[in-house]
């Protein structure tokens, strides 16, 4: 199989999950299998830096230049890494662009019983497709794979503007652990 038409993880995964679950109510109604008109939620493929994944990326933190050779070489890095990165889109079919993504990291632990943890990163809709529900469809449907992947524990940061967002997930600030630390080198 020529590598530009893979996806970074299995798109049968998408449809395995159990969205009827969902916390947080849709209106109108949309789901992983019906973002909305002309809009489909699927893996990252790699042909996707030509759709521009990079731009919409750089919505939301510093890209810097990223070239298709760069880009290839790092998605081919993270599909050797089997079950840790899982990298979900919305493409607008019309534009042939990304319009929405997220990324759902996973650890594998030796703490609860050799159990897996999930990290969501990496959230962004772009301006145009704002308001269309599209960042709670990725949320909702990286919390549903966590689930389905049997997770213990799924974590997410944010600004404190968003925390009730998130809130409607189920997700909330644990009172002994409120602050992030970090150190950027």
């Amino acid at each position: 199989m020529d590598t530009d038409f893979e996806n970074l993880f299995d798109d049968g995964m998408l449809k395995l999950i159990d969205f009827s679950k969902h916390t947080s109510q849709f209106s109108p109604p949309i789901s992983p299998n019906n973002p909305g008109d002309n809009l489909k939620l699927r893996p990252l493929n790699v042909n996707d830096y030509h759709k521009g994944y990079i731009g919409l990326l750089a919505k939301l933190t510093s890209t810097g230049d990223v070239t298709f050779d760069q880009f290839k070489k790092r998605f081919s890095q993270m599909k050797q890494c089997p079950n840790t990165y899982y990298i979900a889109v919305v493409e607008d079919l019309e534009t042939n662009t990304i319009v929405a993504t997220t990324t759902l990291v996973i650890e594998q632990k030796f703490i609860h019983e050799c159990g897996i943890r999930g990290r969501i990163e990496d959230v962004v809709v772009c301006d145009t497709k704002r308001g269309k529900q599209l960042g709670k469809l990725m949320i909702g449907t990286m919390t549903a794979l966590a689930e389905y992947l049997k997770v213990y524990k799924v974590s997410l940061e944010c600004k404190d503007s968003l925390v009730p967002f998130y809130g409607q997930f189920g997700y909330k600030k644990e009172a002994n652990n409120s602050n992030y630390l970090q150190l950027r080198l």
